[in-house]
């Protein structure tokens, strides 16, 4: 794995500042070889990258030459841009590592430069964010390509989004009946509102914008982040079913269930508790009675990524409540926008404990097993720094 240098603080100011104005990007380090060659290596997040911006997909590539893909690239400066083009390509050699160079980037670069790549409208914008001061070139009277593109993201990326609060804004004040009496109820009847389709896709529920409502006598409680499985294969048991076996209890009817929260450093009252283990990069189910028995992991990398995913951009909605004849009616409180969690605080959270996980396993009702990783409220600004709160009121 080719590992990055760490940032300078001129470096992670640039980052913050294209982050806080909504511009997707990769970043790639231009080495003293690569500089000197013209060529870089395609990493991982930069090839996804790419296929998920409709820029390339290196795995439906073939080797050599006659299959390179050139990209209109423009590669930008405080005052200046040029056009050029940019190779993304798998060589006859080795195992046709995916590789890519932009066309002209040695004469605006040093060895060990970081460069952010942008994707909009089918090409490409490169940024070095080692030399380029963005956000004085950003507030500057001066006009320039690089304020222009900025700009076009930030509108780009807050077009549904103010789309999406002028529907809550334009249905507050009026009650809604819940499409059903349970606890999915209100999430169900906004998404069919809004014309989402029931599905368990584990991506964002309204263009890109994930939809997460809660009931305001419940705001004490916690916010569900994602739910996920964890690694069977690097399991010690294999199955919600095992765990049950286990450490499961009766449900009354003759059958063993389990329903309860996991956390860091405070074992639960049936002894199932939470351990980050960092040298393995895990998040660890253990038991923790006179001998600490190993139940089941989840990779913490995988985390980050439904993390990421799932909370690019959220809507977190809090509704009043109230029963009439058996049947639940709600309207539109308030909205807290998110925007870009932090990953690497995900760990520290779970850690503090302000991250848990209920265990939902094997339940009488006969829904699936779910493993749902839960956000206490104090949390909630210490993972997503970027948040507007809507009063609908």
């Amino acid at each position: 794995m080719i590992h990055m240098r760490p940032f300078t603080r001129f470096e992670e100011r640039n980052i913050t500042f294209l982050v806080n104005h909504s511009v997707d990007f990769t970043l790639v380090q231009l080495t003293a070889t690569g500089l000197k060659k013209s060529i870089m290596d395609a990493t991982s997040p930069m090839r996804t990258f790419f296929a998920e911006k409709g820029i390339h997909n290196y795995e439906e590539q073939l080797q050599g030459p006659a299959h390179k893909h050139l990209t209109k690239t423009f590669i930008l400066n405080a005052a200046e841009s040029k056009e050029t083009t940019t190779s993304l390509y798998r060589p006859m050699t080795k195992k046709g590592d995916p590789r890519l160079w932009v066309s002209g980037l040695r004469d605006c670069s040093c060895a060990d430069d970081i460069h952010a790549i942008c994707a909009l409208n089918g090409n490409l914008y490169v940024i070095n964010i080692t030399t380029c001061d963005i956000e004085t070139a950003f507030n500057s009277d001066v006009s320039s390509h690089l304020k222009d593109l900025i700009q076009e993201f930030y509108l780009s990326s807050h077009h549904v989004s103010d789309e999406l609060l002028r529907f809550f804004q334009n249905n507050a004040n009026q009650w809604f009946e819940s499409e059903v009496t349970a606890d999915t109820g209100i999430g169900r009847t906004i998404e069919t509102m809004l014309g989402i389709s029931q599905n368990s896709a584990k991506t964002p529920d309204y263009k890109g914008i994930e939809l997460k409502s809660h009931r305001e006598k419940r705001s004490s409680k916690k916010n569900v982040l994602f739910t996920q499985t964890p690694n069977w294969e690097l399991s010690q048991l294999k199955s919600g079913r095992e765990i049950v076996n286990l450490y499961g209890y009766n449900c009354g009817d003759g059958r063993k269930t389990y329903q309860n929260t996991v956390q860091c450093n405070q074992p639960n009252s049936q002894g199932l508790g939470l351990n980050l283990e960092l040298v393995k990069e895990w998040l660890e189910l253990k038991h923790f009675g006179h001998k600490v028995e190993d139940v089941a992991v989840w990779v913490l990398r995988r985390l980050h990524d439904r993390l990421t995913e799932k909370h690019h951009e959220t809507f977190w909605i809090t509704v009043d409540n109230e029963m009439h004849d058996g049947k639940e009616y709600f309207r539109y409180r308030s909205i807290e926008h998110t925007k870009n969690p932090i990953a690497p605080q995900f760990d520290i959270l779970l850690d503090q404990g302000l991250i848990t996980v209920d265990l939902l396993l094997c339940r009488p009702s006969g829904h699936g097993d779910t493993y749902s990783f839960k956000i206490k409220k104090k949390g909630m600004p210490l993972l997503f720094p970027e948040s507007m709160v809507y009063d609908l009121k």
